[in-house]
């Protein structure tokens, strides 16, 4: 095996694999978490970041 097949192979295996997430996946903008919600008063909600103590 070479390196341009072991690359194309990986290359095939993540299109194939952001394909079928969107295909199976709801995508709602408008129900989406803010990506940057700095200063807007939102709190963490889930997760790790959630956690901590007040």
């Amino acid at each position: 095996m070479t390196r341009a097949f072991t690359a194309s192979l990986s290359l095939v295996f993540i299109v194939a694999l952001v394909g079928f997430d969107l295909a199976t996946s709801d995508l709602n903008p408008y129900q989406a978490p803010a990506a940057f919600a700095l200063g807007s008063g939102a709190v963490a909600s889930g997760g790790f970041c959630g956690a901590l103590p007040n």
